[in-house]
């Protein structure tokens, strides 16, 4: 008696039209997002500010951004567990493409603080209803491959950003950005929703899991933990070593000018191909777990390069950053991770928040950064950050659920 098994799905089922749009939704978030780091010089000159107030209010600004995406994370979550996914990828890709649009009109400051707040609001919503949306639609055998496909179309918006910045002036920019996630709102319009939520909605019908469970819930307080957890060395490596890469250089020893911003394009050059690896690396291991701890190790030896490898010329430098753009590209692989730690009833506001809080953390560690180096220096206090980022990060890891081929179709009860 033949036993026939049931056949496989190709890899070319990974290229739907959600997964296209959501990949080309997360290009859009990842240049908006950036854009301001990159024309925070250039923008705040043009509105008559001196150098020391350049330096102050433009991290008083950044940080309205961050507040913004700290509370979308959980409002953006919150309603794509109750009206869907679909919803989140339409509100937030039409909110934050105003606020840019209108941030190329910005005349003053307060006017463009309260504008990136917006924007920072409409960001936090992409990225995590985008991973969960993936996760639901494709089958579980392909979810790594979406993660790839999504990351690495989406982290190339950092590359574009830079681009842009270059060929026009700050304010073409803003328009730019904005223009693109209009159009891709048109896009959206044919995106069906999860079949998993519609699911979902039927079997709890007006019974929602409230949201704050996360936090009273000892086990998903630990689960959702340990998913921020494992992403901590992310964006350490993106809002330390790469943001303060000039600094790095100098305390290296490294004469030739160095700028910032060349460390942070060349970091993400490595994150476009690392995410798209580490989607494949999962796939080929059939483990969650060992891929992000072989990307894990990867950083840390990045790292390790960076401030005891005894670099002495740009060009090493810059191969040592792209080193580590490269191993920390399991970003979208971790929160992929994250959308499979939970049911369907929590599992938008869990990813969604948490891709927003991991970027977030950049607001504790850069402080402690900065407060370390009159007395210890940039490679010593970059040391110790990296050890506390590291400890924390394979701490989570350490006895995490393998969600590997995990059927997402359950609930939080």
């Amino acid at each position: 008696m033949n036993v026939i098994t049931p056949a496989q799905p190709k890899i070319s089922a990974v290229l739907t039209l959600p997964v296209i749009v959501a990949s080309l939704g997360y290009f859009v978030d990842v240049y908006d997002l950036l854009l301001f780091n990159i024309v925070r010089v250039p923008s705040l000159k043009d509105l008559g500010l001196s150098e020391e107030e350049i330096s102050r209010i433009g991290a008083n600004i950044y940080n309205w951004q961050q507040a913004g995406l700290l509370i979308g994370g959980f409002m953006w979550g919150i309603l794509g567990d109750k009206l869907g996914r679909r919803s989140v990828l339409f509100g937030s890709i039409f909110t934050y493409s105003l606020a840019n649009i209108a941030c190329g009109f910005a005349n003053n400051v307060e006017i463009y603080s309260l504008l990136r707040f917006v924007a920072g609001l409409g960001l936090a919503g992409e990225l995590g209803a985008g991973i969960t949306l993936i996760a639901e639609i494709l089958p579980k055998e392909l979810r790594g491959y979406g993660a790839s496909v999504m990351a690495s179309v989406g982290l190339a918006g950092a590359i574009a950003a830079f681009f842009a910045v270059k060929l026009t002036d700050w304010r073409i920019a803003y328009f730019i950005g904005g223009g693109m996630g209009l159009i891709l709102l048109v896009l959206r319009i044919n995106v069906l929703e999860s079949l998993i939520f519609n699911k979902s909605i039927e079997k709890r019908g007006n019974k929602p899991v409230p949201w704050w469970t996360i936090f009273t819930s000892w086990s998903r307080f630990v689960r959702y933990i340990r998913c921020m957890g494992i992403g901590l060395p992310t964006y350490m490596v993106i809002g330390i070593y790469a943001t303060f890469g000039n600094e790095f250089a100098k305390a290296l020893g490294i004469t030739a000018d160095v700028q910032a911003a060349s460390c942070v394009l060349y970091t993400y050059i490595g994150v476009v191909t690392g995410d798209f690896f580490s989607g494949i690396l999962s796939q080929w291991l059939r483990s969650r777990r060992k891929a992000i701890l072989l990307m894990m190790s990867m950083t840390l030896a990045g790292v390790v390069w960076l401030l005891y490898g005894g670099i002495q010329s740009t060009t090493v430098l810059y191969a040592c950053y792209v080193w580590l753009g490269f191993s920390i590209g399991y970003i979208a692989m971790f929160l992929t991770t994250t959308a499979e730690q939970f049911g369907t009833n929590l599992r938008a506001t869990v990813t969604t928040s948490v891709a927003n809080n991991v970027r977030a953390t950049v607001l504790i560690t850069l402080p402690i950064f900065q407060l370390l180096k009159p007395d210890w220096g940039v490679l010593s206090s970059g040391a110790i950050v990296g050890a506390v980022c590291f400890g924390l990060a394979l701490l989570s890891l350490w006895k995490m659920e393998e969600t590997y081929g995990k059927e997402l179709d359950y609930e939080e009860a």
